[in-house]
């Protein structure tokens, strides 16, 4: 698996070869590093769950997944690459939260710090997930409610890691 995906690197300039999409998915789930820990595919990690999921109707449901298919990694995928946000928006004026599981390879943790780190706003609140790849709101449903609830709802910071 590494020497294929060292084979099919990703660059600013070349983009996203489809050698390293076919790869990644498979990859990350594989390593615990993708969208959560336990998941072996989108079917049973994602989809399924999905479906049961109460707060959406059945019209949100059939649309979250026709959007997805049509979108696959992202459309915006090498738009990302491309961005330095802390030089797109090295400030913003609201509150802002960061929710990230310490195994995401997804959105990396260590990128996401160094950008909150360095992002200017009047309220900020960087809060770690110990047991979480990319989904913590899953993964980690209790402590993620909890910081929703005496934080975010109360406009506060004081569970986070970093403020």
């Amino acid at each position: 698996m590494v020497k294929k995906l060292e084979a099919a690197p990703v660059t600013i300039t070349d983009g996203t070869p489809d050698a390293y999409r076919a790869l990644r998915d498979p990859a990350m789930h594989s390593l615990g590093i993708g969208t959560t820990r336990d998941m072996n595919s989108v079917v049973t990690g994602l989809f399924l769950p999905s479906l049961a999921c109460p707060e959406y109707t059945l019209m949100e449901k059939i649309n979250l997944w026709r959007g997805k298919s049509r979108a696959g990694i992202s459309i915006l995928w090498d738009t990302m690459l491309k961005t330095d946000l802390s030089k797109q928006v090295p400030a913003l004026d609201l509150p802002v939260y960061f929710f990230e599981g310490i195994y995401d390879y997804t959105c990396s943790y260590t990128e996401a710090k160094s950008y909150f780190k360095n992002l200017q706003a009047p309220l900020k609140g960087f809060y770690t997930f110990e047991r979480s790849a990319h989904s913590p709101l899953f993964e980690e449903p209790e402590k993620m409610r909890q910081i929703l609830k005496e934080d975010v709802l109360a406009g506060l910071n004081n569970l986070a890691d970093i403020k």
